[in-house]
């Protein structure tokens, strides 16, 4: 009787967990249809994002969603909103799970569509997370403590924007990111980027040439990025998106033609890289020319 009575309170306590979990979820797709351009409801709920084990600063859940075929090749890692304020980035990464979800290929891919979510729904929102911090140049690439700091006081003219904060990986969104690149061992990165309107690369094979309306334009690494800590320092390919708007999505027929290039990249170029082993790395040296505005 008693073992009876613990399993049925063990059933109450999982359905009690799965019914908080759903709540929440539906929480954030409420938070991201106002918040976000060009997302319905319809398209959040159908991306079934769940809430990782990272927080932001303000203890928000950091929603990921992994889609993933019987069989895959290679593993990528898409991510959105690292800063807060370029909407359209959570919002493509949101369109493209849709995408991923209905487009057959042996990919298993993993979305973070807002990895600043403190800044994306920060009123207004803002670039940085809730502790001023640039998560864009929080990633420890070699000497950090020294480059990150002059860079910022020299080059960018210590634009608060662009704070890269007391330390590598000082930020719990950093952290998280840093430590699922280590659990998920991706082949690519996708970081989705605005409202510049090129595309850049950092990593040891041949870059896309365009995406969809958008050309490679390399704008130069930068201490603490993830494309130099990725691409550059660990050798993992990182493709930036820099969308044309901040506030606006592409239409949704050109989201749809960035994906397929994508597609049509990876099977091209990580195919051959597999089998080949060449190709050479971007030098690592930072830009010498003012702070760039992008990424």
């Amino acid at each position: 009787m008693q073992a009876m009575r613990f399993s049925k309170l063990i059933a109450l306590t999982a359905v009690g967990f799965l019914i908080t979990g759903g709540a929440y979820a539906a929480k954030v797709c409420d938070e991201f249809y106002a918040r976000l351009p060009n997302v319905s409801r319809t398209l959040c709920d159908t991306s079934q994002l769940q809430a990782s084990t990272g927080k932001s600063v303000k203890g928000r859940p950091i929603y990921m969603r992994d889609v993933r075929p019987d069989s895959s090749q290679r593993r990528v890692l898409v991510i959105g909103g690292i800063h807060g304020d370029e909407l359209s980035a959570s919002s493509v990464a949101l369109h493209w799970i849709r995408l991923a979800q209905t487009t057959p290929a042996q990919t298993h891919w993993r979305f973070v569509p807002a990895l600043n979510p403190d800044g994306l729904f920060d009123r207004p929102a803002r670039r940085v997370n809730a502790n001023g911090v640039d998560l864009n140049r929080n990633f420890p690439t070699p000497n950090w403590e020294r480059e990150a700091d002059f860079y910022w006081r020299g080059r960018a003219h210590k634009d608060p924007r662009r704070w890269p904060g007391k330390r590598p990986l000082s930020e719990p969104e950093t952290q998280f990111l840093h430590d699922e690149m280590q659990r998920f061992k991706p082949d690519l990165i996708v970081s989705i980027h605005a409202p510049y309107g090129v595309l850049d690369f950092d990593g040891p094979v041949e870059p896309p040439q365009r995406l969809g309306r958008l050309r490679l334009v390399p704008v130069g690494v930068f201490p603490g990025s993830l494309g130099n800590y990725s691409g550059v320092f660990k050798n993992v390919p990182v493709v930036t998106i820099e969308l044309p708007s901040a506030t606006l999505t592409p239409r949704d027929v050109e989201i749809e033609r960035m994906w397929l290039d994508l597609h049509r990249w990876m099977g091209e170029t990580l195919a051959l890289a597999s089998t080949t082993a060449t190709g050479r790395p971007k030098q690592g040296t930072p830009s010498r020319g003012a702070e760039s505005t992008t990424q």
